[in-house]
């Protein structure tokens, strides 16, 4: 897809990207102006951030051994989407602005599909996410039995599915040949796959949504029919603290994304009176943030992964001083747990940690 292809009958496929944002009234400008150097340094610091941050959630998984579960290996590949998503908005940042116009449409089209698949494999992990959780809780477990290896086949099909999404428009689904059906925000892209883009993680989100809140309400049900015994209280406790965190993620990420989900919609269905225009630059950093939301979530709700990150953060600062010992496993199933009340674990002088996850 280069300027050295031959236009044919219908398409314009030896144009420059800067035809395709004239034609749809996405004017950029061809110098750098001072709001250009504002966006492009505070996205470039955004970014930094979520490389860092998400980088440190996946080095906690892997160095703690009560994370080795499938739950939070699916939250960690999730902060694995979100470093992805800060490679992808750095890459944006580079081609952003003046740059733009300087872009092949080959290179355009890789810079939003590094968008379009980090989002997609963000979506898919919180919908396995939530798939895991409602297994788990109907079954009255913590954790579950899923083994490692379907757990890492999960998480390759989630990879290969998010990246298939973000070559669909390379692979044809484009306005090149379509010119009064080119989207305004992304002027290369069908309007008719902006609508269908937009609706299905729309309708994914609908559908976590439901799924948690049936979640909820059978746990809540469930907690009622409880006696008071200490291995089963802690154990409702436990699993309440991690569906709220989830909870959490989800919510954050439903907030963040969705403003700009229904903007590509509005866009897709060629609402002119919307002014999308005016609102995707706000939007697009709402959804930058959320990527680096997560692993204040993980801070802010459980002890051992604050602990965890101070460890990390220590062997980075003091390389040459000894390791601090990493944090037992807690739990592993709740039949652990009733074995361990029976053999008098919790006794009068043994106060039980209250993490969140």
């Amino acid at each position: 897809m280069d300027t050295a292809i031959d236009d044919t009958e219908g398409c314009y496929l030896n144009r420059t990207v800067k035809f395709f944002y004239e034609e749809s009234g996405k004017n950029i400008s061809d110098h750098w102006r001072r709001r250009d150097y504002v966006i492009v340094t505070l996205g470039m610091t955004v970014c930094f951030i979520v490389i860092f941050s998400n980088l440190l959630v996946i080095g906690a998984i892997l160095k703690n051994r009560r994370f080795h579960y499938p739950i939070y290996y699916l939250l960690g590949n999730l902060a694995l989407a979100d470093l992805f998503s800060g490679v992808a908005y750095l890459h944006l940042m580079f081609h952003t602005g003046p740059w733009t116009i300087k872009l092949s449409k080959y290179q355009w089209f890789v810079r939003q599909g590094l968008i379009d698949t980090s989002l997609t494999a963000s979506v898919l992990n919180l919908l396995a996410v939530a798939v895991e959780r409602h297994q788990t809780i109907f079954n009255m477990q913590l954790h579950s039995k899923m083994s490692t290896r379907r757990v890492f086949v999960i998480i390759v099909f989630i990879w290969l599915l998010a990246i298939i999404m973000g070559l669909v428009p390379t692979m044809g689904w484009h306005c090149l040949c379509d010119l009064p059906n080119c989207s305004t925000m992304a002027p290369m892209y069908s309007r008719s796959y902006l609508v269908f883009w937009a609706l299905l993680n729309l309708l994914t989100f609908s559908i976590m949504l439901a799924v948690y809140t049936r979640i909820f309400l059978y746990v809540r049900h469930k907690s009622k029919q409880m006696s008071q015994h200490t291995s089963q209280m802690r154990h409702r406790e436990t699993v309440f603290a991690l569906m709220k965190t989830v909870s959490m993620i989800l919510g954050c990420f439903v907030i963040c994304w969705t403003p700009g989900l229904v903007v590509l919609l509005l866009d897709g269905l060629g609402c002119e009176p919307c002014k999308v225009l005016v609102f995707e630059k706000y939007f697009l950093v709402l959804a930058e943030c959320n990527s680096f939301v997560n692993p204040i979530i993980y801070s802010f709700r459980d002890k051992d992964m604050r602990r965890t990150f101070k460890e990390i953060l220590c062997c980075l600062c003091r390389r040459g001083s000894s390791k601090r010992g990493g944090s037992e496993v807690r739990f592993n199933t709740m039949e652990h747990e009733v074995l361990s009340e029976s053999n008098g674990a919790d006794d009068s002088n043994h106060k039980p940690n209250n993490h969140s996850l």
